[in-house]
């Protein structure tokens, strides 16, 4: 592997490390869901929320669409789902 490789990989498991993150791309991994939803899952606030998509959609993670007062997220990655997967996999065998 190169370093330029190393350091993306670095960074993008980095910005999914977090526990609220990690917890935020497995509800997003079969549906896209609103902030509000999101918030009602992980037991959080707004903005601490919002804060976390942020860091998510800053490293291309995620996106989002508005519509009307919602902001539904989905990820956009698809190196991420499969990611997810292998973990549940892993970390996870009775799922």
């Amino acid at each position: 592997m190169q370093d330029d490789q190393i350091d993306a990989m670095s960074k993008l498991l980095k910005s999914m490390s977090h526990p609220i993150r990690l917890k935020i791309l497995c509800l997003l991994q079969d549906k896209e869901l609103s902030v509000g939803e999101i918030r009602d899952q992980v037991k959080t606030t707004n903005a601490n929320v919002s804060q976390h998509l942020n860091i998510l959609r800053s490293q291309g993670i995620i996106d989002y669409r508005k519509d009307a007062n919602f902001i539904y997220n989905k990820i956009t990655d698809k190196r991420i789902l499969e990611l997810i997967k292998k973990m549940r996999v892993l970390f996870c065998p009775d799922f």
